[in-house]
């Protein structure tokens, strides 16, 4: 919470308020209900002492006979109508603090995630290039997504929750005290043994999510390396090994999965156990008080009992919202230590001089430096060089001799070990490092263009550009042309990674981005090294333009491209062990001789090739070297076209389309795991039947306390007090099974889910790639979110679901027995309890979709971003992009701040209907008592299973946001596995040569 401003602590201490509140609704309700009992017990206990026979040939003479016996001196209807009100007056409290509570929290929550996501993103954008160097870009995008996702559920309604039921817990314990501390002292006495076992989960759980957290990373970096290489990858016929790769590491995500959903459960299990342990002493000792401490009586126990019955109910129930605090925890460990960690060379920093005048003068003077990713290896060895101003040096050398180093040196990139860099004489370690940056100019080799328009492309270069000098930058550049010439012009969007350009055009928009800010120093890394030689002479025309009265390093593959240069440098073993102009240096026949001797013998081989009956044998036909780059730029330039006006058809904004995915399908995707899904399924079963076996248990038992003889009523207590020792056992052992079916099947169908999808994309054409919707950044947040959520309709979730069904079903069928009128009445409530739950369901999963959908585009920028993060740094776009990016996000932020409320009121809803419906089977079943149709032990039964029953509905009302989540990423990943790609690589089809 170290990120919420007092607008957010205001909505967190309404919301705890509420909470708090709003957790002493049941312990009230024990005790109206503890009065309520003795109301009952005092009914039968003064009537003529008969028991009722409870067969369908008295139900109906019974009721209008007037040997019916009466309670005297009670009006049972009178009193269970006193009651009703208090329940329904109760209930209504809870609805309108459990929507404040939920709402409030949701809004805070909303807001501080928010905070964090551009907080996160502006301190990885400001970061230096020694951090990315040793960062992997994946594990980056993984923290952005991901883990700042986990920690919005833990900051979230997860806490107010966990406050409510802990409320109705710490309450119910203090009635408990009130009403009876001897008893109470008793029960309490296993709470020890409870509390260990909470801190022993929560550490290990803590750890393991850890763990889970960073291997999925691994492999989010690992997808996020073959997917930007993907042309690479499918033209090196490398999908199965880079599916290989992303397999293995998560491999290791799914051993640490099923270790914590086994270490959750037996948390659970133990609970339980000891819970159901602490009921047998309970009720064994409350019979032992009653027949000696006269006061104590049967509402007394119950109220005492009930008490701890729902306060230890309350601990299991908070248990899955410390799960999502607890991950929060570990997710935010990692996304905090980045937004915290203090950054050597920071391009936000306003400190450092700013010259008011930039004449251009370079030197360096005995630079020592080697990466910081590695320490060892030294690039630079007391480097000396001095450019003059309006001069141009070029530097040459073989690979890895220091003249790229050199030029990131010069941008700040990174600080030289030993020496120093003056720019007009001053360290450039003591100028703003923005400032330094917007007064350099940079071409590379492969030049980043950003998925925008040209003109937006352009304006990367200075923020405050006109239309007009976007224009004069690109004629500049050669560049005016041939955009002139597209269908939009200026407005032509150039695809990711500027895929819909070819490499010359691509290189004009750079240089003519590189000349919107009109730099007084101009670098030029290999600029035309990457194209063919009709591209080269355009782009080097429009560089040759660009350094006229600039101060111009060059770095040059084709030397011919630099022998008009004032001065050139040779490089060897980091440092200039030659100087001169190009005759000067040829006459020397050092390094630069060397290296033009070796293109020209290149240049040779390549001539004699075309000209020669060899290129006839090979390519088939005489053709010059001219005539061949004619045709190919011919028909690309034409291709060009086609593509354009196909990309721009396709990538207007369309409605995302999904299939509808039956929730039969969602299963079958564990139908490999069948077994254990069916063993986990019996597992919660039989802890489903733990709840409708505990009611009847507990009838029995009121039951039992109408026995006039204490030796008998005690035999029979203890015999009900070792059946709920019993259920303690037979709940553990499900419990633990079904962590281990649940757990296993579940991470299993996760990597399945992640490893076909990323086989699936494998599998796309190059083309589908081009389209905006496909963006590397959009593909990764769903491979890093779609399969988990997926998870979230299955494992855990179906477990809950089943335990859920198995409980209402088992609860209804006792009802019948014991009380079919009531059960008519639970029947005729259900459908209450349905339609405020599925409202719950139909709004989250509609904000899921736009939720999604939103944060995929933000995905994509920042990935586009944090990849070509260089470009960004040279460009000082790093605000341009952070305000992008938080653009993205007000639409997410927007939708959420809306659907806090209706979120808030359907909680309410669900949590509130239990005291209604408990009002109106009581006041029914005073009613049937009044008229001899039922006994009061009866109506507790029936009682017993609607509370129960209802509160495990209540659970499966934390289903909504999960399910809604997982049915849309379910459809996203069918619409992709289903996908026939309309050029498949991993097809045996077709003749092989």
């Amino acid at each position: 919470f170290c990120y919420a401003d007092w607008v957010d602590v205001l909505l967190m201490v309404v919301g705890l308020i509420a909470a708090a509140a709003n957790g002493t609704g049941m312990p009230l309700m024990i005790i109206v209900f503890g009065e309520m009992t003795n109301s009952f017990v005092l009914s039968g206990m003064e009537s003529n002492g008969k028991k009722l026979k409870l067969d369908f040939s008295t139900y109906y003479t019974s009721a209008n006979s007037s040997s019916c016996p009466s309670a005297s001196g009670v009006d049972i209807e009178g009193e269970m109508t006193k009651f009703a009100y208090y329940y329904v007056g109760i209930g209504f409290a809870v609805l309108i603090l459990s929507t404040i509570q939920v709402w409030t929290f949701l809004v805070a929550a909303t807001r501080q995630t928010a905070r964090i996501r551009q907080k996160f993103f502006f301190a990885v954008l400001h970061q230096e290039m020694a951090w990315f160097d040793t960062t992997q870009i994946g594990m980056l995008n993984m923290r952005l997504t991901e883990d700042i996702n986990t920690i919005h559920q833990g900051i979230g309604d997860k806490i107010c929750i966990f406050l409510q039921f802990f409320t109705t817990f710490l309450s119910g314990i203090i009635i408990g005290f009130i009403h009876g501390w001897k008893l109470t002292l008793v029960i309490l006495s296993v709470s020890p043994l409870l509390a260990a076992s909470a801190a022993v989960w929560s550490t290990l759980l803590a750890s393991l999510t850890a763990k889970e957290l960073s291997a999925y990373a691994k492999a989010g970096a690992v997808a996020e390396e073959i997917l930007t290489a993907i042309r690479t990858v499918v033209a090196f016929n490398g999908q199965q090994k880079a599916l290989e790769k992303y397999n293995a590491n998560l491999e290791t995500a799914k051993h640490v999965g099923v270790k914590k959903s086994i270490t959750t459960n037996i948390s659970l299990g133990v609970s339980q156990f000891l819970i159901f342990g602490s009921y047998a002493l309970a009720f064994w000792y409350g019979t032992k008080l009653t027949a000696e401490d006269e006061h104590y009586d049967i509402g007394r126990v119950l109220i005492v009992f009930f008490a701890v019955l729902v306060g230890a109910f309350s601990l299991g129930q908070g248990a899955p919202n410390l799960e999502s605090v607890a991950k929060a925890r570990g997710a935010a460990y990692e996304v905090y230590k980045i937004i915290n960690k203090k950054r050597l060379i920071d391009s936000s920093s306003k400190e450092g001089y700013k010259p008011d005048k930039l004449i251009g003068e370079i030197e360096f003077r005995n630079i020592h430096f080697s990466y910081p990713s590695r320490p060892d290896v030294k690039i630079l060895k007391g480097l000396n060089l001095k450019v003059q101003t309006g001069k141009t040096i070029a530097l040459v050398g073989s690979s890895g001799c220091g003249k790229s180093t050199t030029i990131q040196l010069l941008q700040r990139f990174y600080d030289p070990d030993q020496g120093e860099i003056t720019l007009d004489g001053r360290d450039i370690r003591t100028l703003n490092v923005k400032w330094l940056r917007e007064n350099i100019g940079i071409v590379s080799q492969e030049p980043v263009l950003f998925a925008t328009t040209i003109a937006e492309n352009i304006r990367y270069g200075r923020g405050d550009i006109s239309d007009a000098e976007i224009e004069r930058a690109a004629k500049e550049a050669n560049a005016f042309d041939f955009i002139s010439r597209l269908p939009d012009k200026f407005n032509t969007m150039v695809g990711e990674r500027g895929a819909q350009l070819s490499g010359g055009q691509k290189q004009r928009i750079a240089i003519a981005r590189a000349l919107a800010r009109n730099p007084k120093i101009l670098l030029l890394d290999e600029a035309t090294s990457a194209l063919d030689t009709q591209s080269e002479s355009i782009v080097q025309a429009a560089l040759d333009k660009a350094r006229a009265g600039r101060t111009t390093i060059v770095i040059a593959h084709r030397l011919s491209t630099i022998r008009t240069a004032d001065t050139i440098a040779g490089f060897e073993k980091g440092i200039v062990v030659e100087q001169g102009t190009h005759s000067e240096l040829m006459l020397q026949k050092g390094v630069y001789y060397s290296l033009v001797m070796q293109q020209v013998r290149v240049n040779l081989f390549i001539f004699f090739l075309h000209f020669t009956k060899l290129a006839v044998d090979i390519l088939g036909y005489e053709m010059t070297k001219q005539d061949f780059h004619y045709v190919c730029s011919s028909s690309m330039h034409k291709k060009g076209f086609q593509l354009f006006t196909k990309t721009l058809h396709c990538s207007k904004p369309n409605k995302e389309n999904l299939p509808d995915v039956p929730y039969s399908r969602i299963l079958a995707l564990n139908k490999p795991e069948w077994l254990y899904v069916l063993l986990g399924v019996i597992a919660a079963a039989v802890i489903g039947g733990v709840h409708p076996a505990f009611a009847v248990i507990f009838g029995k038992i009121i039951g039992a306390f109408q026995e006039r003889d204490p030796v008998k009523r005690s035999k029979n207590t203890l015999v009900l007090s070792l059946m709920f020792l019993l259920l303690g056992v037979i709940t553990l052992a499900a419990y633990i099974i079904q962590g281990f079916m649940f757990g296993k099947s579940g991470e299993m169908l996760t990597m399945r889910l992640r490893s076909l999808s990323f086989r699936a994309l494998l599998q796309q054409e190059i083309g589908w790639y081009d389209d905006q919707k496909n963006a590397v950044g959009v593909l990764l947040t769903r491979l890093a979110t779609d399969a988990s959520q997926v998870k979230g309709a299955t494992g855990s979730r179906l477990a809950l679901m089943t335990m859920t069904v198995f409980t209402l079903v088992t609860a209804i069928i006792i009802a019948f027995v014991y009380g079919w009128q009531l059960t008519l009445l639970i029947l005729a409530c259900i459908p209450y309890i349905i339609v405020t739950n599925a409202m719950s369901v139909k709004s989250m999963s509609g904000h899921a979709a736009k939720d999604q959908k939103a944060l995929e585009e933000a995905g994509r920028i920042s990935t586009e971003s944090v990849e070509n993060i260089r470009t960004v740094a040279s460009l000082t776009r790093e605000e341009a992009f952070y305000e992008k990016y938080v653009t993205s996000l007000n639409g997410p932020y927007r939708d959420s701040l809306k659907k806090a409320p209706f979120y808030g009121f359907n909680y309410g809803v669900a949590q509130s209907a239990n005291y209604l419906i408990n009002a109106a089977v009581f006041r029914f079943g005073a009613w049937l008592i009044a008229n001899c149709l039922t006994n009061f032990e009866n109506v507790f039964i029936v009682f017993s299973s609607v509370i129960f029953a209802a509160m495990n509905v209540g659970q499966s009302a934390s289903l909504a946001p999960d399910y809604g989540k997982a049915k849309m990423s379910a459809q996203r990943i069918f619409q992709l596995l289903d996908r026939k790609p309309l050029i498949d690589s991993y097809s045996e089809e077709g003749e092989k040569l």
